[in-house]
């Protein structure tokens, strides 16, 4: 599996990515893998703040619904529109097109606390 050296990972399976005061957020390839198919995506509201560790968002899969929580806390700035229409994107390409939201407002410090690529996969691999 793939797990991007550039982002961070939480033990709930989301990723992040840094860009300048923005943050980008998905589930990591592992997720959607054990999620299955994705057929609907519930996403925020865009300026809607979030706390670290609540609920950001909802996915349905042929399985079941699951919550996707919030990295870190912060204001939901843009939300993956694709995800409407396209759901499978999260399942085949979760680090690029299936993005699901960006937050700004952020705290630098909560970022340096989620996992490195390395110690995700070793998460994962237990």
């Amino acid at each position: 599996m793939n797990f991007p050296s550039e982002y961070k990972y939480t033990k709930d399976h989301e990723w992040i990515m840094v860009n300048g005061d923005e943050i980008t957020v998905g589930i990591t390839e592992f997720a959607q893998s054990e999620l299955g198919e994705l057929v609907f995506v519930d996403l925020p509201s865009v300026g809607q703040t979030v706390n670290q560790g609540g609920a950001l968002c909802v996915v349905e899969s042929t399985k079941a619904a699951s919550d996707v929580y919030a990295p870190i806390a912060g204001a939901v700035c843009a939300v993956n529109e694709k995800l409407q229409d396209e759901p499978g994107l999260v399942n085949t390409s979760p680090y690029q097109d299936g993005w699901m939201v960006k937050i700004k407002d952020f705290s630098a410090q909560e970022v340096s606390g989620l996992m490195s690529a390395e110690e995700y996969k070793t998460l994962v691999a237990a």
